[in-house]
């Protein structure tokens, strides 16, 4: 379902980006990083309704670490992805500043309603500035498959709903799984539920990346990690103040960390190389190596 749905969204979207001359990158930035970020929102928010804060926090902060490491990795590993000098100047950056702003306002291990209106006001300014954007940028040219419209909607629609409804069974299943073994609702959280809810972000930008539509693989991943951080944390903040317990500086630090490293690859002929995803992918698998030998 997930595969199959991320398939149908990259058509519709990649289809509807050319016909309204938006160049894809702003579709992925928006609607697509809007789309596959409706896992980590609902889980989110049900956990920190449910009392289970860490696994809320956790799964924003997993997801990001994965998205940035595990998933442009394996993109770049499939397709070396080319990034443009608008996105490595001012879209990364703009997730880069999301995890600093989020390091700072957990540094006391609370996250109240106060600083969720902080992270949605900043969530604000990202849509402003993202749209803006798509009215000043020229849309990318190259062969695209030709489509009717509403096909493209139904497509985006269809890929969407099989996206949310594969990995919200995917995350059931696992979770109760790793309750029977046990593990910390921290761990949980950065660990299966962030893998499942991620599993949109792979399955998008993997075939994204084979089809050669990279703008759409990378914006997906620099909008959902800004979704996440401002939008998802910011919300739940907002209904439900969060206490901070099993997530540490270092998770922080390597969510902030794997963002910082795209960017870095990025700035070199603003394209990450498939030795430069293989980099990011091995440095994802020894961070979940410590995190399962610590728990």
């Amino acid at each position: 379902m997930v595969l199959f749905g991320a398939d149908r969204l990259t058509e519709g979207a990649s289809a509807l980006a050319r016909r309204m001359s938006i160049p894809e990158i702003i579709i992925g930035l928006t609607i697509v990083a809007a789309g596959t970020s409706a896992p980590e929102l609902f889980v989110s928010i049900v956990s920190a309704l449910k009392g289970t804060p860490d696994m809320a926090i956790g799964n924003v902060v997993g997801s990001n670490t994965m998205n940035a490491m595990l998933i442009v990795g394996c993109a770049a590993m499939v397709a070396p992805m080319t990034i443009s000098k608008s996105t490595v100047r001012k879209d990364i950056p703009f997730s880069v500043a999301a995890s600093v702003l989020l390091i700072l306002i957990a540094f006391d291990s609370f996250l109240g309603r106060f600083d969720g209106v902080v992270l949605l006001a900043g969530f604000t300014a990202f849509m402003y500035y993202t749209l803006s954007q798509a009215k000043n940028g020229e849309a990318e040219q190259g062969e695209v498959k030709s489509m009717n419209p509403w096909l493209s909607v139904l497509y985006v629609i269809l890929g969407l709903a099989l996206l949310v409804v594969g990995s919200n069974v995917f995350v059931d299943s696992a979770s109760e799984v790793a309750y029977a073994l046990g593990v910390s609702e921290g761990v949980v959280g950065l660990t299966v539920v962030a893998g499942g809810t991620s599993l949109p972000e792979l399955a998008t930008s993997v075939v994204a990346a084979r089809k050669g539509q990279s703008a759409i693989a990378i914006g997906n991943v620099i909008g959902s990690n800004v979704f996440n951080i401002l939008l998802i944390l910011g919300l739940t903040a907002t209904i439900s103040p969060l206490q901070i317990q099993g997530i540490t500086l270092i998770d922080l630090s390597m969510m902030l960390g794997s963002v910082v490293l795209v960017w870095l690859f990025s700035r070199t002929k603003y394209t990450v190389e498939r030795w430069e995803g293989a980099v990011l992918v091995i440095g994802y698998l020894i961070y979940l190596g410590w995190l399962l030998s610590n728990v």
